[in-house]
């Protein structure tokens, strides 16, 4: 199966072959969610550079709906604060609203329950020409339910190659899969939370049950490391962003979306030739 990376230059693949899970398995703990490794050399340059590649975004976005070959899934993926709001805003906040979605998936309603897991995710996946954005994902049915043991090991093993097969076939069906896991620190999650706290236009984001899955952390980093080896997968790799800095983030995850776009050789429909010397009175 093809990679989303495999038209890309070989040098992008090398540098962000750090900041993907390996055969070998793949610990958090080992990565520094501190790191940069896509900085400009200071704050100042990397919002710079931020700010340009939206533009440049939002052009290669208009090609991809207008070319219709392609379909793509971004799925945005992280604990409580680790930036999935932001980085919706920073990357995707000046593309037109034209073939550009965002979902956020909460708690499955009685309805979705009703139905298998995956369910009401397929029905948001994106037709020809959208990019979809996921704010969380399909990623916390093995998660939430694995933390509080609502699902038995074997369970679990049975949904992570669920998984994979679902984005096998959104693959093969013309989806490019991207997902990025946003890894902060539980020091800069605590000061993030602290700060919806303390602002009053920003309190209404905390929730007690925040406390509460903070106090799970080590089970989550478990969880965490377990999904990203098991579905890394040529066909919906995972990037792993260290997302302590706001700006380091949206650079790391616009720059991957630039250069898979890019990479597309995407073209606008020829149109009508008739249409060439057509002139507007």
């Amino acid at each position: 199966m093809p990679s989303p990376f495999d038209a890309a230059p070989s040098s992008f693949a090398q540098r962000l072959r750090p900041w993907q899970p390996t055969d070998k398995g793949l610990s958090l703990d080992d990565l520094d969610p501190g790191a940069k490794p896509f900085s400009l050399g200071d704050k100042a340059r990397d919002k710079a550079a931020v700010e340009a590649l939206a533009l440049e975004l939002d052009t290669l976005q208009n090609l991809f709906y207008a070319d219709k070959r392609y379909k793509l899934l971004v799925v945005l993926q992280g604990t409580d604060t680790s930036g999935k709001d932001g980085t919706i805003r920073g990357v995707f906040g000046r593309m037109s609203a034209l073939g550009v979605h965002a979902v956020g998936w909460k708690a499955p309603t009685e309805t979705e329950l009703a139905h298998d897991y995956l369910w009401r995710i397929h029905q948001q996946v994106p037709p020809a020409g959208d990019i979809t954005v996921f704010n969380r994902s399909h990623y916390e049915d093995v998660l939430v339910p694995v933390v509080n043991g609502w699902i038995t090991p074997e369970q679990h093993q049975q949904r992570l190659a669920h998984l994979n097969a679902f984005e096998r076939m959104l693959s093969e069906t013309g989806t490019i899969v991207l997902k990025f896991l946003l890894h902060i620190s539980a020091d800069e999650q605590r000061q993030r939370l602290q700060e919806r706290l303390d602002d009053p236009a920003k309190r209404w984001k905390f929730s007690l049950g925040d406390i509460a899955v903070r106090k799970q952390w080590a089970e989550y980093r478990r969880a965490y490391d377990t999904l990203l080896h098991a579905t890394h997968t040529p066909w919906a790799p995972w990037t792993i962003v260290p997302a302590d800095s706001k700006t380091h983030r949206n650079l790391m995850i616009a720059t991957v979306l630039r250069e898979v776009l890019q990479s597309l050789d995407l073209r606008a429909p020829a149109g009508d030739p008739s249409l060439a010397h057509l002139r507007v009175e």
